[in-house]
C-alpha cells in the first residue's frame, strides 16, 4: 500500500504550505502575499530585472509575473521603465517605498523562518536547504506533468 502521508512530495506540499503560511501570517501588516514578498526580494537582490528574468529567476511564468508586477506597481513599490535596447520590454525597479520595506520584510521572514525551524538545528537546517537546492537544480519553469 502506497502511504501517501510519508511520500516526499506530500511531505515537501505540506512544508510548503506551512512555510508561506508562518510568512504570510508576519508580512500580513504589509498587505502583500509571500508571491509578492519573493518578487520584491528577487528587485532587492538586483533592481532593473525584465519580466522575463524575474519569472526565470522565481521559476514561474510570465502571466503570473506579470500580475504580480501590476500589483505592486499600484501599491506604488515598484514601476516599470523602458528597457533601453529593447523597445518591447520593461525593467522592474523599485520605488522609494519598495526599498523601504526591505529591513523590516526581511526581519518577517527571518522570524517566519525561525518559527519554521525551530526543531531543528543550525546543522539540520543547513542539510534541508542543501538537499532542496539540488532538488531544484533543474531551473526550468515548472510544467504540471500528465499521468
Amino acid at each position: 500500500m502506497y502511504e501517501v502521508e510519508k511520500s516526499i512530495g506530500f511531505l515537501l506540499s505540506k512544508a510548503y504550505q506551512r512555510s508561506w503560511g508562518l510568512l504570510r501570517e508576519e508580512i500580513e501588516p504589509y498587505d502583500l502575499t509571500p508571491p509578492q514578498f519573493a518578487l520584491l526580494a528577487f528587485l532587492w537582490q538586483q533592481d532593473g530585472l525584465t519580466q522575463v528574468e524575474i519569472s526565470e529567476k522565481a521559476q514561474v511564468d510570465r502571466s503570473t509575473v506579470g500580475g504580480l508586477i501590476d500589483r505592486l506597481e499600484k501599491s506604488g513599490l515598484l514601476e516599470r521603465r523602458h528597457h533601453p535596447q529593447d523597445r518591447r520590454a520593461y525593467k522592474i525597479y523599485l520605488t522609494e517605498q519598495g526599498k523601504n520595506l526591505e529591513n523590516p520584510l526581511s526581519d518577517c521572514a527571518k522570524r517566519s523562518l525561525a518559527t519554521f525551524t525551530k526543531r531543528l538545528s543550525e546543522e539540520e537546517v543547513a542539510e534541508l536547504r542543501r538537499v532542496l537546492e539540488i532538488l531544484r537544480e533543474d531551473r526550468g519553469i515548472y510544467e504540471f506533468p500528465s499521468c
